[in-house]
């Protein structure tokens, strides 16, 4: 599958940041900006090689060393630029030592670093790479900042730090991390909209899905990624774990447990695809939890949850959404939720919970998901996102997503590689599926 996907964008989007597989033309989406920067080629590179698909992974490294730079005028998305262009020239240099990709990420750092340029430290949303100007979206509730973006650069720019020497990557984000630690956090939860200028709240919406749900995982891996010695970030991630229980962990009538919102005041029992990476990371956090037993079994409540959303739809995949309202349970209900774009995160949990329990009901899980990608999501010229999970022939939107060679592919394979293939107490993987060497772990390249 990745190899038909990757030859798929070589022969009909090479350079371009994704392939239409339909119209066997490049896809370019708004938060690349205007420019072919080749996102597939950066995102997929370290799957590539992990696979041990050397010819196709040196074709996307001589792309990179030739073709790539960081500096043309365009708008991109700060949180976008770093999980998958920064987090994946990172992870090839973790992983092949090659000095090229060093460099090369550190030039995009130093491109990021005007974003941070706030009076609180909060880094804007959008930066122009020529000019460096920058700033929010214009829906974030008046200017905000989003949690989960400028909650999602720590594990990159420590990293960086680490690999560079230039100590300006780790300080920029401890200042974020101090700043939200001064804050009051209503009901002790973390709002999903900041203002980095005044460094108050926007709306009290919060959420592990879209717009939160990446800050909290960051929490958890930033404390594994510097060999469990960062305390705060533990303390911040069992902080925010056991309100999130609290306040937005719910169980259906049919006892599905489920991350729902909350927002102007009340519960929404909702929850997006984008949160079902959570099982997965509840269980990560187990050692070094008050209850390791209590959160493994957490993960496979989600993990059961999610694989339900998949299990309802007639194509065996999931929606962008789905809720728990009357008789429904684990179905989208609107037509804008019912879509699947390729996402990772259930099968990312899937991963985790293969890892730590060795239950075979999520390879079979995984296994399922394969035969639906393949059935619904392969075109002729690529595999594409559909608009509705509940149809026999879902109409297909003609994109291949850059983190469908990151993320999806990577987690299936991984599910059924063996555990030596980066093993979890050496490695810790950014939001985008790009592994990181954990600091004094002795970690070594899983394919010489």
């Amino acid at each position: 599958m990745m190899k038909f996907a990757w030859d798929s964008y070589t022969k009909y989007a090479w350079g371009g940041n994704e392939l239409r597989p339909i119209s066997k033309k490049i896809h370019n989406s708004g938060i690349f900006g205007s420019l072919s920067l080749g996102a597939s080629i950066i995102d997929g590179i370290d799957t590539l090689y992990i696979m041990g698909l050397q010819e196709e992974y040196k074709k996307g490294r001589d792309w990179i060393a030739t073709s790539f730079n960081f500096d043309g005028s365009t708008e991109v998305s700060v949180f976008e630029a770093n999980i998958r262009f920064l987090g994946g020239l990172l992870s090839a240099y973790a992983l092949t030592g090659d000095q090229m990709f060093k460099e090369k990420a550190i030039s995009v750092g130093n491109k990021l670093l005007p974003a941070f340029n706030t009076p609180t430290g909060i880094p804007q949303s959008m930066i122009n790479l020529k000019t460096g100007s920058t700033r929010n979206w214009g829906w974030a509730s008046g200017g905000c900042s989003i949690l989960a973006e400028f909650g999602s650069v720590h594990l990159e720019f420590i990293y960086l730090t680490n690999i560079s020497g230039n100590p300006i990557f780790e300080q920029k984000v401890l200042k974020i991390r101090e700043t939200l630690r001064q804050l009051e956090r209503p009901q002790g939860l973390y709002p999903i909209y900041l203002n980095p200028r005044t460094g108050k709240w926007g709306q009290h919406h919060f959420s592990v899905g879209a717009m939160g749900d990446s800050f909290y995982e960051y929490l958890l891996k930033v404390w594994l990624y510097t060999g469990k010695k960062d305390l705060i970030a533990r303390q911040m991630y069992d902080e925010a774990i056991t309100n999130i229980e609290s306040k937005l962990l719910q169980t259906s009538p049919g006892g599905f447990k489920y991350l729902a919102e909350y927002k102007s005041g009340r519960i929404d029992h909702k929850m997006d695809h984008l949160a079902c990476f959570a099982g997965g990371m509840f269980a990560l956090g187990a050692n070094g939890s008050s209850d390791p037993a209590k959160y493994i079994q957490l993960g496979e409540d989600i993990a059961t949850t999610c694989h339900a959303s998949y299990n309802r739809s007639v194509t065996k995949l999931g929606p962008e959404a789905f809720r728990f309202e009357g008789q429904t349970e684990a179905k989208a209900m609107r037509q804008n939720e019912k879509y699947y774009i390729l996402r990772p995160e259930v099968v990312e949990t899937y991963f985790y919970m293969w890892r730590f329990t060795k239950n075979k009901k999520y390879r079979d899980w995984g296994w399922e998901a394969i035969l639906a990608l393949e059935k619904y999501c392969r075109t002729e010229g690529g595999f594409t996102g559909i608009k509705d999970v509940y149809v026999q022939s879902p109409a297909q939107d003609d994109v291949q997503q850059s983190f469908f060679l990151a993320e999806t592919l990577k987690y299936l394979y991984l599910l059924f590689s063996d555990d030596s293939l980066l093993p979890l107490d050496m490695w810790v993987f950014n939001t985008e599926a790009h592994p990181f060497p954990i600091q004094n772990s002795n970690a070594v390249k899983p394919i010489s």
